[in-house]
């Protein structure tokens, strides 16, 4: 089975930067797309089921943000769907799609931004608090949680390209860093991590100011992460650092199924 996470910065967008071919190339089996800005009804058909795939969108109350999308092929049709926490004011801006299968479930996230002002961090700091306890609760029944998304976190020093002056910055902050600790050691297992602990300048999002894509200036912020219950079913993963079409680029994990 392949994965792929992707924020396209806008789904139509996107599009019109090759988003279908990517599709048709890299033939994931599970699609999982963060920041959509889009509801499905806004979309031609090609974008709502692309390439044969069947599409389950969470679109946030306000238009033209946030949202999250999972594309799934007919032979992975899921048992369930839903779309959030039960939490009004964090479901409601469409940032989660989970799907359930037979073995595994996936969730599809696209976390909150914290640096547009103090409200928006405490509001993130909220959301990864309750978050965190929702996905102990689903780790303590024994589920099997294969979790990706933009988790515009990035963990640890070699997932910046300058950590001592972004120590100060939203998606940087030591707070973040602490709750992305706790998070693993809930039972979740950073796969790009785990298959490159030495890793270094590999990372899944740059600026669009100052060429910083092209000095690879970046974050690394985009992840799947897998319950330990799965890790021995994982094959391989990576960052899709060459593919354009929005200022992240695409992370891959394929598993047996």
């Amino acid at each position: 089975m392949k994965i792929i996470s992707w924020n396209v910065n806008g789904i139509r967008a996107c599009a019109k930067k090759g988003l279908l071919k990517f599709i048709e190339k890299e033939d994931p089996d599970i699609l999982c797309l963060q920041e959509t800005k889009a509801h499905p009804e806004q979309l031609p058909e090609e974008l709502v089921h692309p390439l044969g795939r069947k599409g389950f969108f969470s679109s946030a109350h306000r238009r033209g943000y946030s949202g999250t999308a999972t594309f799934v092929k007919p032979s992975y049709e899921p048992l369930d769907v839903s779309y959030g926490i039960q939490i009004k004011k964090f479901d409601s801006e469409g940032r989660f799609v989970i799907t359930r299968f037979p073995q595994y479930v996936v969730y599809n996230v696209y976390f909150p931004n914290g640096s547009a002002s103090e409200e928006r961090h405490f509001f993130k700091m909220h959301f990864l608090h309750r978050f965190l306890a929702h996905l102990k609760k689903q780790i303590k029944k024994g589920e099997k949680i294969i979790l990706c998304g933009d988790y515009n976190i990035a963990h640890k020093e070699a997932d910046v390209f300058d950590p001592v002056r972004l120590s100060s910055h939203s998606g940087f902050l030591p707070e973040e860093r602490a709750w992305f600790d706790r998070f693993l050691e809930a039972g979740f297992v950073d796969v790009f991590r785990y298959f490159y602990p030495d890793a270094k300048e590999r990372y899944s999002w740059w600026s669009y100011r100052e060429n910083a894509r092209m000095a690879n200036r970046g974050w690394r912020i985009d992840y799947i992460c897998v319950t330990q219950n799965l890790l021995d079913k994982v094959i391989s993963t990576d960052i899709l650092d060459q593919q354009m079409g929005s200022d992240h680029c695409p992370v891959v994990m394929e598993m047996k199924d």
